[in-house]
């Protein structure tokens, strides 16, 4: 059994989705947050840059005494999982992997769209990932950059967003696919929207919450769960503005009382 906290880490607040996952299927994990909104979006930095800032966050977060890391971020996954599962002393998970694993046991015809940024495309981490569990599969990767933005300026809802993305997807009218990876944290805040422009007929793949049932596994084969004797507390931090966080926050978990903490990029780079 442990009671320390679990970290997730992402560019802004769509690793948020992520932690919603975790509130259920881990409610009596106490959680830590670091979205860093100020140097978002990490999709179009070079995978050095993404790396580096990583670097930094995991520091942040394992000063906060956490038992395991989530990236919940697809670009900083693409760009430095290796590097942070090396550095740190602590089990690191990042979110391509499990949502891989889902497309490839969900698709029917193996046809596999993969939303994601442009970092993440670039990368071909998720049509590696993916071809190495079926080699036969075709998948179509599409870069939504837009996609962050909408969320990040609270856009989710909006109607002009709805119009973005059924824009954005048309191409997969013209490349079918059964299975859509939805490869960047933000985008399942948008899936109301990005149903509607794939069809119901096409499963849309969370990969963030998939990895939350690796954490899940990982936590309870070291016997690192906690036993919930005690009250839990949830913290988050962003290099952002903290009103406009707890703003998605709040509306995104459904917690009137969350607050968040405003922490400057300078003094992450001072952590590596």
């Amino acid at each position: 059994m442990d009671k320390r906290p679990i970290g997730f880490m992402d560019s802004g607040v769509g690793g948020l989705t992520a932690v919603k996952e975790a509130l259920q299927q881990l409610p009596n994990e106490s959680m830590v947050f670091l979205g860093d909104q100020a140097r978002m979006p990490y999709g179009p930095r070079p995978p050095q840059e993404v790396q580096r800032f990583s670097l930094q966050i995991a520091h942040f977060l394992e000063m906060q005494d956490i038992k395991l890391l989530v990236i919940a971020c697809n670009t900083a996954t693409a760009a430095a999982l290796p590097v942070l599962q090396e550095t740190l002393p602590i089990p690191v998970v990042g979110v391509i992997k499990a949502g891989s694993e889902q497309a490839v046991r969900q698709s029917q015809t193996g046809h596999i769209g993969v939303i994601a940024t442009e970092g993440t495309i670039n990368s071909q981490a998720y049509s590696q990932a993916i071809s190495s569990l079926a080699p036969r599969a075709h998948v179509i990767g599409l870069a939504c950059p837009e996609f962050v933005m909408a969320v990040e300026q609270n856009a989710y809802q909006a109607p002009a967003t709805k119009a973005l993305v059924a824009d954005k997807l048309a191409v997969f009218k013209r490349q079918p696919v059964d299975t859509l990876v939805m490869g960047c944290t933000h985008f399942p805040l948008l899936r109301p929207f990005i149903s509607a422009a794939m069809g119901l007929e096409v499963a849309l793949i969370d990969s963030g919450a998939e990895t939350v049932a690796t954490v899940k596994a990982i936590l309870t084969a070291n016997d690192q769960l906690n036993d919930g004797q005690e009250p839990v507390f949830h913290r988050f931090y962003t290099t952002g503005q903290p009103a406009q966080f707890e703003t998605i926050a709040k509306a995104w978990l459904g917690s009137a009382n969350l607050t968040a903490t405003a922490i400057s990029v300078a003094q992450l780079e001072k952590l590596g």
